[in-house]
């Protein structure tokens, strides 16, 4: 009985680490959102994107999820026409981040609600757990 509880257990365990790793790079991406490159003409932030997978620990008997890479979007730069900004080329144009606000703020709020949802089958587990070892007692 308390075998499957702690599976659930490690498993979400792995889900709030890539849940959280999720929530940094789009913190990054947000927080980057702006970033020109330094010098004239020179590309901007690239927004990161993370991948994952799902993974069986054979030893342990049960599945979990891998972060696989952290790689970078490989959608043009927008570019937007300001001739005063110091990364504007010869002709005014400033390449800016392929970062979408609303994309991310949709990516943060579902890697949130994940973060969440495993935290509560941990606190589920271990208050299953700690009704078992109640029952063992009596």
């Amino acid at each position: 009985m308390i075998d499957p509880l702690l599976s659930a257990s490690r498993l979400a365990a792995a889900g709030l680490q890539a849940q959280s790793v999720r929530m940094r790079v789009v913190s990054e991406n947000l927080a980057n959102a702006q970033s020109t490159g330094e010098t004239p003409g020179a590309d901007p932030y690239s927004r990161k994107t993370v991948t994952f997978r799902a993974e069986l620990d054979r030893a342990a008997g049960f599945a979990s999820v891998k972060l696989t890479d952290i790689g970078t979007d490989k959608t043009p730069f927008r570019t937007e026409h300001d001739p005063a900004n110091p990364a504007a080329d010869e002709n005014g144009n400033v390449k800016l981040p392929n970062v979408n606000m609303l994309v991310e703020m949709a990516d943060m709020r579902e890697a949130n609600r994940s973060y969440e949802a495993n935290l509560q089958v941990i606190k589920q587990a271990r208050a299953m757990v700690a009704g078992v070892i109640d029952l063992l007692k009596s």
